[in-house]
């Protein structure tokens, strides 16, 4: 039986804690399941790898989950609401 590769990207806060439960939840026999901290180096240097850009994020065989793509910090959004300006 072939295992399919699960990596949980955490920074330990409940959102995070929640989607890991999920994601446990969800999971079958054939699936091996990793939560990797952010507080770890390597673990944070993947995630870079993966093009991760916001917390949680799931990465399965190697790919990064559509769910979890293109999210994150944007500054011109954050610009046009106000941010920088007095």
């Amino acid at each position: 039986m072939t295992k399919r590769k699960i990596e949980i990207f955490s920074a330990g806060c409940p959102v995070c804690e929640q989607a890991v439960a999920s994601v446990q939840a969800a999971a079958c026999p054939s699936c091996e399941v990793e939560v990797r901290s952010m507080q770890d180096p390597a673990a944070a240097a993947a995630a870079l790898g993966y093009g991760v850009r916001s917390l949680p994020a799931v990465v399965i065989d190697g790919q990064l989950a559509s769910c979890c793509q293109g999210r994150g910090l944007e500054l011109d959004q954050l610009r046009s609401l106000g941010l920088g300006q007095p």
